[in-house]
């Protein structure tokens, strides 16, 4: 064999193993976190998005769910996103909401009127539109929307007007939205991970919760509580995140391979929350607790009151309530 020829070798051979080197350092177990327990509808779609990224990708890549807030609360989450320290998560748009003042917009009191007119506005290209902004303002790429159903309040004391809220000390999840919302009612919100819920509204720490059919039943509030004002009186969003810093190292078919399972199985939470909102009522009132059922009316002047203060902090509640209106 030639000179020549053993250096052709030698190159092909040397390329050969980068190109492999290069091929294992893509594959990757991604590490997925969430604030919900094991058993919630989130918990378990990102576990089916993790197994079929597996089989879609011949086993190259890998997802591990920590669920229960185990990588910390969901500022904390994002920060690690922003880093590069954590791959994906399953967040609240409360928390995104806190940095992209526009998905406050979401939380507009009444903007939908029920559960299936959620599902068509989190689908709407309206929304979708909104996640282009994610990058550059918050240094994650949405993948797509997921959901909660929507909110009521449990109350430990009856309660049969707004009357009944006034100076009350109400769990919310920490955001402006909700929190100016339960201002206006009168009502003292206060801030409070969901692992301390149970024991907040046992032992009196708060007088009333916010929060949705599913959890209300599957955390079993109503022991403590007398009274579920079902008002769905606004929705709650879930998207799906990758860190801008973990996507841009990714290759393009990943890419479209990861875009495309985890929007599906985000959008899966959307229909089982249509399918089961209906179930979850029924288990409610199993209880025996009392279901007060309230429209827009029981709030008052204070949805008016919300609108005109998101109007000025979200330059995208006029197209949502548009396309909601269809």
């Amino acid at each position: 064999m030639s000179k020549f020829s053993k250096i052709i070798k030698a190159l092909i051979a040397t390329t050969a193993i980068g190109v492999l080197s290069v091929a294992s350092a893509q594959a990757k177990d991604f590490r997925i976190g969430l604030i919900t327990p094991p058993p919630h509808i989130w918990t378990k779609a990102a576990g089916a998005f993790g197994a079929e990224l597996k089989k879609e990708s011949g086993g190259k890549h890998t997802v591990t769910v920590f669920p229960s807030r185990q990588l910390g609360n969901e500022a904390q989450m994002l920060q690690q996103l922003q880093t590069g320290g954590l791959d994906m998560a399953f967040l609240t748009i409360a928390e995104v909401s806190n940095r992209a003042s526009d998905f406050g917009a979401f939380y507009a009191p009444y903007m939908v009127k029920d559960i299936a007119g959620a599902a068509k506005l989190l689908r709407s290209n309206v929304a979708r539109a909104m996640l282009k902004q994610l990058p550059k303002k918050v240094g994650v790429v949405g993948m797509g929307y997921g959901s909660a159903g929507l909110r009521q309040i449990v109350t430990r004391d009856a309660v049969d007007s707004l009357a009944g809220l006034n100076g009350k000390k109400i769990r919310i999840t920490p955001f402006e939205p909700i929190k100016d919302f339960y201002n206006l009612i009168g009502t003292a919100p206060t801030p409070m991970p969901l692992p301390a819920v149970y024991d907040a509204i046992a032992n009196g720490q708060v007088d009333a919760i916010d929060m949705d059919l599913e959890l209300i039943w599957k955390l079993k509030y109503t022991e403590h509580a007398k009274t579920v004002i079902l008002s769905n009186h606004m929705m709650f969003p879930m998207v799906g995140l990758v860190s801008a810093k973990v996507w841009a190292g990714l290759g393009k078919d990943d890419r479209a391979m990861i875009s495309k399972l985890m929007a599906k199985h985000l959008d899966s939470t959307i229909d089982s929350y249509v399918a089961g909102e209906a179930k979850f009522l029924a288990e409610v009132k199993k209880t025996g607790i009392d279901v007060k059922m309230v429209d827009r009316s029981f709030f008052g002047d204070k949805i008016n009151a919300w609108n005109d203060i998101w109007s000025k902090k979200s330059s995208a509640l006029e197209a949502l309530r548009a396309e909601a209106a269809k």
